[in-house]
This record gives structure tokens, sequence and C-alpha cells, in this order.
């Protein structure tokens, strides 16, 4: 275990968001210290993923700052931002016909060589990565003969094999089912916590991440509030997330209710 530090790791102040004119979301603030597993949440089209993208650099900024440490996020080189922050997107990888292990050390090319061999630091990283994910009794298997809850931990060890401070995952749990939907937030909550990396997240499983979160960002299109789960539930902010003669927050249980 990473002994425990605490600094900011990714602050983000006066944030909007887009693509070139038109503006989905804005006054967008936190902070995220190190060591915390943090969701976005929120109804879809409100801009979860674009959030997600623009903070990984995907896409550009509409105003505001990002800051990774304290330095700016356009101040960073390409290197030096794969060296801070890995991104797990939803699109499709290049190519399934590569093995486990193939894939997951594609998380170290920040750091490896031009001709891209791998040094004992490299393979001892892939090989944390493949344990910390569960993965080493599938490390010669070929992406295509896994399921999603398996490929999708391939991907969070990729991930975690290029060991950056931040790691960004847009809806690791879409398409899994309740089993492996807890146990990927688990793993992610053990990752954070045991190695001290920041991992912020979008997800539609509000209530697993009340559960399982540190912190968690609900954008809503007005306010955005960011706090602990329970500072949040105090707060009356999952109140207003869906239209009240929809779906209704619990705030006893941490659970939402359908009106009918």
């Amino acid at each position: 275990m990473v002994p425990k530090t605490t600094y900011t790791a990714l602050e983000v102040t006066d944030l909007s968001i887009g693509y070139a004119s038109n503006e989905i979301a804005n006054a967008i603030n936190f902070s995220l210290s190190a060591g915390e597993l943090t969701a976005i949440v929120g109804v879809n089209g409100i801009g979860k993923s674009t959030l997600l993208r623009t903070i990984g650099n995907v896409q550009p900024k509409l105003s505001g700052n990002i800051d990774l440490e304290g330095t700016p996020l356009e101040a960073l080189h390409s290197k030096a931002l794969a060296s801070k922050i890995s991104v797990v997107l939803t699109e499709p990888i290049a190519s399934k016909n590569m093995t486990v292990v193939e894939l997951v050390a594609l998380g170290r090319q920040p750091y490896t060589n031009w001709i891209g061999s791998l040094s004992p630091k490299d393979k001892a990283k892939i090989t944390d990565s493949l344990n910390r994910l569960e993965l080493r009794h599938l490390k010669n298997k070929k992406c295509y003969e896994l399921s999603d809850g398996q490929l999708q931990r391939v991907l969070i060890a990729r991930a975690l094999a290029q060991d950056t401070t931040i790691m960004l995952l847009d809806e690791p749990t879409t398409h899994l089912d309740l089993y492996h939907k807890v146990q990927i937030l688990k793993l992610l909550k053990s990752i954070a916590h045991e190695t001290n990396k920041t991992i912020l997240f979008t997800s539609h499983e509000i209530e697993m991440c009340i559960q399982l979160c540190d912190t968690m960002l609900l954008l809503d299109g007005a306010n955005n509030p960011f706090g602990q789960p329970c500072e949040l539930i105090g707060s009356g902010a999952f109140d207003k997330l869906f239209p009240s003669d929809t779906v209704s927050f619990d705030a006893t249980s941490g659970s939402f209710r359908i009106e009918k």
C-alpha cells in the first residue's frame, strides 16, 4: 500500500464545457485530493462525459481553469500529461485480437523507449496491475474471449499500469450486471485508497456512488453541487436531480423512489 499523503491533485474553477459555441454546462467548481474516489452524476445529456473528456484534454474547454497538482492543464505537454492522467473512455478498443497482457502493457507507452521495449520497472507495473484487477489467470487470453466485466477490468488495469496521479473513467459499469457493477466500483475504491491515486468517473449508478464514493459532483445545469455524499444528502442536493413528480429521493435510505 502506498503511504497516504494529502494534496490537491485536481482543481476545477469556473469551468464551462461544450463544443465550439454550444455550451453544455458552466459554473463547474470542485477540488479533489489524492486518494479520493469521486463520481460525476446527473441526468442524460447534462455533460458528464463532456466534462470528463475536457479534464482529460480529449477536447478543449470553453472557459475556466483546470489545474493538475497546481499546474494549468494547457501548460503540460503531451508526455507530461500522459504521466499525470490516464483515461478510460467508452469507445471500443482498436483490436480485441490482443492478449490481456499486451493490452495492459500499452499503458506503459509514455515511459518506453523509441522501440517500445519494456524495462523491469515496466514489467513490474504491468504485473501489479494484473494482480490488483484479479487478471493474472487471464493474462494470455485474447480480449475477444473475455466477458464485458473482464474486459472492463483489463481497461482499468491498462490505465493503472500507466501509473498516473489521476485516473478518469467514463461509465465504467455500463452493460454490466449488478454483481459486476459493484465489483468494479469496489475495485476502484480500493485502488484509490491503497495507491493514493485520484479516481474520477461518470456514472448513472447514483445509489451505489452514494455508498462507495468519497465525494460526488452533481451536474444539475445550475449550481452543480459537490461534496461528500452525506453533505449532499443533508443539503437536499439529490432532491433536485430529477423531476419531483417522477422520482423522489429518500434521504433516510439514500435511495430513489418512483412516484406512481
